[in-house]
């Protein structure tokens, strides 16, 4: 069972979000607070990251 419920299931990404995506990234925000300030999965936030060759945090 998943701790949230995403009703934005494979909803394609704006171009406003993917600038949101790359200002928090670079800003060297984690993968848990950027997947929530966007409102997506963590795993969508990981493979858009990954498609724009974005680096996110890795925060321990």
């Amino acid at each position: 069972m998943m701790a949230e419920k995403f009703e934005r299931h494979r909803q394609p990404w704006k171009q406003d979000e993917i600038q949101k995506l790359h200002t928090l990234a670079k800003k060297g925000m984690g993968l848990k607070a950027i997947a929530k300030a966007l409102t997506r999965t963590e795993e969508s936030v990981k493979e858009r990251a990954k498609e724009d060759s974005l680096n996110i945090a890795k925060l321990r």
